[in-house]
């Protein structure tokens, strides 16, 4: 199972930015993928999340981000929208829980390599 992500760079802040996370090895159509994050000295935390029609945010990024897959490219993206210097980090798409406590990195048995985002202000 492989999941690469790509779409990230360098953002003025307001501006826009979409990440893919492309999953390849099998599908995730009816489980959860996720998105964390992790900024430097900080720990990985869950942006967002999608299952089906079902999704999760953060408080930070509620309005202003909006998590979807497509099914048939075994695709999820995250559009985010209004960016702010602090939304700067290394963003991961996760798949494949194996606890109930999806909010939890380390519930998560698949990872992709990661894509920076930076927004500068």
């Amino acid at each position: 199972v492989q999941l690469v992500e790509s779409g990230g760079g360098l953002v003025q802040a307001g501006g826009s930015l979409r990440l893919s996370c492309a999953a390849s090895g099998r599908t995730f159509r009816t489980d959860i993928v996720a998105w964390f994050r992790q900024a430097p000295g900080k720990e990985r935390e869950l942006v967002a999340s999608v299952s089906g029609s079902n999704t999760y945010y953060t408080d930070s990024v509620k309005g202003r981000f909006t998590v979807s897959g497509d099914n048939y490219k075994d695709t999820t993206y995250l559009q985010m929208n209004s960016l702010k210097p602090e939304d700067t980090a290394i963003y991961y798409c996760a798949a494949g829980v194996m606890d109930v406590d999806f909010t939890a990195s380390r519930s998560y048995r698949y990872w992709g390599q990661g894509t920076l985002v930076t927004v500068s202000s």
